[in-house]
């Protein structure tokens, strides 16, 4: 993602898959998917980004720590939006919930964890709210 040129509203910009075990599900995907790994310094501890046979960045596979702490263990996708702030406050008026605060994910765009009505868990990505 690029700051000069945002991911269009309502696309998925990215997929994490949090777990307490992140070195053991990282070679599980790594031998069933073929994909190839790359270790990401977070912290104190390494996550790692999954890549395609080509090189290309598909997913995350991360530990439930520090700033994932409160992530549930499950595929979690990144969707675009314009507004955090207004996606997040339409969001509760829906009857949804945010089950994390506004997270920075660098280069300006951070993102929000909600859960929908049913339950299901979804992350809001879009640029950083500005601080007033």
């Amino acid at each position: 993602m690029s700051a000069e040129t945002p991911p269009a509203v309502g696309t998925i910009v990215g997929t994490d898959l949090t777990v307490d075990n992140a070195e053991d599900v990282r070679d599980f995907y790594a031998g069933v998917i073929g994909w190839e790994v790359e270790s990401l310094t977070v912290d104190d501890h390494e996550d790692y980004v999954m890549k395609s046979p080509g090189g290309e960045w598909v997913a995350g596979v991360c530990h439930r720590l520090g700033p994932n702490a409160d992530l549930p263990p499950q595929w979690l996708v990144y969707v675009a939006v314009a507004d955090l702030e207004q996606s997040l406050a339409r969001c509760a008026e829906l009857g949804g919930t945010a089950i994390t605060p506004i997270k920075g994910l660098g280069e300006g765009t951070s993102y929000v964890v909600v859960q929908d009505p049913a339950g299901a868990v979804l992350a809001l990505s879009g640029p950083t709210p500005k601080v007033t």
